[in-house]
This record gives C-alpha cells, structure tokens and sequence, in this order.
C-alpha cells in the first residue's frame, strides 16, 4: 500500500475518533466495516497490522453507537487476529502496545504511515520492529476489543470506558451550570441513581460519589421534579446497608472531593475496573493521592452516605413538602399586630443577601393575604412580587402553590373601567421603593420620601394590583408543570 492511500485511510479514521459521539453516522460505518473486512480476509498477514490499527483507532465510535452490524464486524475481524498473532514467536523483550493508554491513541493515525517504511523517520521509544511485531498487533487487537467491550479481554492497559468518558464530560458541564444542549438534566441525574441502585458490588462505592456529586446539584433547587430526589434517596438507602455492615481497619480516610465537577470524575473512574486501573496507574506515577482501598472504602462510604442521605430528605421536604411559615409572624409582625414594614421593605429590595429570606418571606405574604386588610394587603402582593423574583435559583413547589393561588384570586377581582387617582403607580425599585412602601403603610412614622411620594389611592389601586399579580404569574406559572403527582398543601 503507498504512502499517499495509508495517509488518506488514517486520515479517515481519526476524524471517526475525533468526532466518536456519533450516533449511526452511514459514511463512519462504512469506513469501519471495510476496514474490518480487509483484517477478517486475513487476519494473520502482513498487512494485518495496518486494519487492526485502524480498528483500534476508529473502537471509540464503534463503541459508542454505531450502525447495525458494525460493532460485530469488528470484534469478529479483532477476534480473528488476535488469535491467528498472539501466538507468533519473538525476540521482543516488550511491545509498545503494554504501555498504551487512551491518551495515547491520538497518535496512532501519524504512525501508520512511518510504519510503512524503513525510510521513514524514526523517533518512538521502541523500535520499528517491535511496532511491527505480530504480538503487538495482536496486543492492539485486544485492546480495541478493551474499547468497544470493556473487561472483555486481559492482558492490555486499563482504561476509563468511553460511555464513562461522555459521562464525565456531561456531568461537567452539568454541574459547573452549563449542560450540553440536548442535556435532559432530570434524566441524566436519574440515571446515576438507577446506576447505584443496581451496581455490582466493586462498582458500588464508584456510583454512589457520582450521586454524591449530582445531589448536590439536585438539592440547589435547580431540579424541579421531586421524582428526582425520591429516586436519589431511594438509591442511597439501598446502598446504605451494604456500607454499614463493613468494617475496615484504616486509622483516617482521605477527604473525598468537595466540588460536584470533580467528586462526578472522581465517582465515573471507580465505577469501573478500567477506571480504577486508571485510577492507581495515575497514583503510583504521579506519587498523589490515597491508595484506592482507601477511596472506596465501605466505612467510608457509609459515613458520607448517611450525609448525602439527611440532606436529600431535608431539601425534599424544604422543596416540594409542606413549608411552616408561622416562625414569620414574630419576625415580621409587630405586638399589636402590624407589619414590621421597615424589615420587611428591606428583606424584598432586589440584593443577593435577601435570597435565603425569600422564600418564607413570599410564602407567608401570600398566606396572609386573605385575612389582611387595604393597606397590608398591597405590602403583601409586592412582598410576594419581589420575593419571587429574588428566590434563587427559583421558588420551591410549595411557595409557588400558595403564591399562584393568592396572585390569581387578585387577577379574578372585578377592575374599575380607569384607576381612581391621578398620579402614577408607585415604581417597584431604587430608593423610590424603600422609602415609599414605609410611608405609605405607616405614614405617621415615616415621613414621605424626597424621591417619588405616591398617593394611598394609587398603591392600593386594583388595576395596579391586576397588573403587578399577572406579570408575577408569568414567571412562576409552568415552572412545576409536570409536578401534578405531588402532594398539595
């Protein structure tokens, strides 16, 4: 085979691994499919070494997903000259194929046309020959095998899974706040619980710091499916028991990550015997990091499950159970009853340090709203409005519940044909807001504001009111759509 047509053929395989996550790609099967049938016509010759070469190159998106009949052509042809190479004599000390990890496969389509001829530079570790040599195609073949079937052969590297690989890389992304578009972020948490809950018994302690990582991300808020969570707890409990019946003779575990990006790498690696190969090879070159019995150890993990464990079934009730707000009234209400409107204009001024009053805050408003008179039934609607948009990175369940249902029955009451007063509604932010709310609840203890003084006919107008309760509905209407299964208030 000449230079020119090698080139063109290790070209095309590398954009296969360049580009792997592909799903069914027509023109990438048919470059594998030929590929393997020139190695399964003669799988112990003497070009077999280009084919198995090209099979290990392209074993990443043969891996992956590729067409129908794909993946059996090429662990057959693999197969095939593993066992007619394995076998051949040799001089060898070594083969290059002993040392090769993932991160070196992106050399391999470079190689193959040096492999060609002796004319060719020269500057690997390990001479020509023994690349060359039919036990290292052989050793290639395997571990192209390893790749598209992971622990389907021995006597290769180890190595992190390529489904586990796209994992890591999903769960990133995910996690830093960024998912992948086509990401379905309740489906992927999902997933890593189904995958503890019915992990082996070696990959259980890898699984179980994947969901670690993911309930951190799920009790923030930024899941709004409860089945989401139930399922997270629902996997930890089942893994729970097989932690807790351990014992282990460690004077002091090692720290386990402290970041969702990093504890989902970490938990994705020891998922697998690949990734905890991987694991140790990178520790006992690098000379960093605790010995992984250490890592996956039961007593350990059994600690850190019963955390994981207390904060999911804490976040579950805060975020879609029943939330108590009566610790509110002696916070927000004086001792003959009126609001503490000065804490309560400062607690919904637009400022990150309101977020973790929010929630409570808009809640109880909306709950006492009913019973409130005039006055303090226009501080409660604009508590509720401003406290929604403060809550981050949105409202729980229950606050949403109670604040659609008081925001609503103001949008149903029946509106004048025109506002009854002259001047104009009051503005919702700046100065104009902190120091015209107050006087206008309590006019006798807050003097009317340099900024904007609006009169009390236009803070309690109902078509001001109409207007404030819709645009609040706009953005919490829809937000817990398919949440219908959950318990109401």
């Amino acid at each position: 085979m000449d230079t020119t047509t090698l080139e063109a053929l290790a070209a095309s395989w590398d954009d296969i691994r360049e580009n792997h996550q592909t799903f069914g790609n027509s023109d990438y099967d048919q470059v594998v499919r030929d590929c393997a049938a020139r190695l399964a016509a003669d799988p112990g010759g003497e070009t077999a070494h280009i084919w198995t070469l090209g099979l290990a190159i392209t074993a990443p998106y043969v891996a992956w997903l590729p067409g129908d009949g794909v993946r059996d052509s090429a662990v057959a042809a693999l197969e095939a000259a593993d066992g007619a190479l394995r076998d051949r004599p040799c001089d060898h000390s070594s083969h290059p194929y002993r040392d090769h990890d993932d991160q070196d496969d992106i050399h391999l389509s470079g190689l193959l046309s040096r492999l060609a001829g002796e004319t060719a530079g020269w500057d690997e570790e390990q001479p020509r020959e023994a690349w060359l040599c039919p036990r290292n195609t052989a050793g290639f073949a395997r571990i192209a095998l390893d790749i598209i079937e992971p622990g389907s052969v021995t006597d290769v590297p180890p190595r992190i899974p390529v489904d586990d690989r796209g994992t890591i890389a999903t769960l990133s992304a995910l996690l830093h706040g960024y998912p992948r578009p086509g990401t379905d972020i309740n489906e992927e948490i999902s997933w890593q619980a189904r995958s503890l809950a019915d992990a082996e018994p070696a990959d259980r302690a890898g699984r179980f710091q994947v969901v670690r990582a993911v309930s951190w991300y799920a009790v923030s808020g930024m899941v709004r499916t409860k089945s989401v969570l139930d399922e997270l707890a629902g996997a930890v409990e089942k893994a729970l028991p097989y932690f807790e019946e351990a014992t282990c003779t460690h004077e002091r575990h090692p720290v386990l990550p402290g970041t969702g990006p990093d504890a989902a790498e970490l938990g994705v690696i020891l998922s697998s015997p690949g990734g905890r190969g991987v694991y140790e090879r990178i520790r006992t070159e690098s000379g960093r990091g605790a010995p992984l019995e250490k890592v996956i150890c039961p007593v350990l993990m059994a600690e850190a499950s019963q955390a994981v464990l207390d904060r999911l079934r804490e976040r579950r009730e805060e975020l879609f159970g029943h939330r108590d707000t009566s610790h509110c009234d002696a916070e927000y209400l004086r001792a003959d009853g009126r609001l503490e409107i000065e804490k309560i204009t400062d607690r919904i001024e637009y400022s990150g340090r309101n977020e973790e009053f929010a929630d409570d805050l808009g809640l109880w408003a909306a709950r006492r709203y009913e019973q409130a008179g005039e006055r303090e039934r226009a501080v409660l609607l604009l508590t509720v409005y401003q406290t929604m948009k403060i809550s981050y990175p949105s409202p729980p369940l229950p606050v949403v519940r109670g604040a659609l249902a008081m925001l609503r029955a103001v949008t149903a009451a029946p509106l004048p044909d025109a506002c009854a007063h002259e001047d104009a509604h009051p503005t919702l932010r700046y100065a104009k807001f902190r120091r015209g709310m107050p006087h206008f609840y309590a006019p006798e203890e807050f003097p009317p504001p340099d900024e904007e003084c609006r009169s009390a006919q236009a803070w309690t107008c109902p078509r001001f009111a109409a207007a404030v309760a819709e645009e609040c509905i706009g953005g919490l209407d829809g937000l817990y759509e398919d949440e219908g299964e959950n318990e109401e208030e």
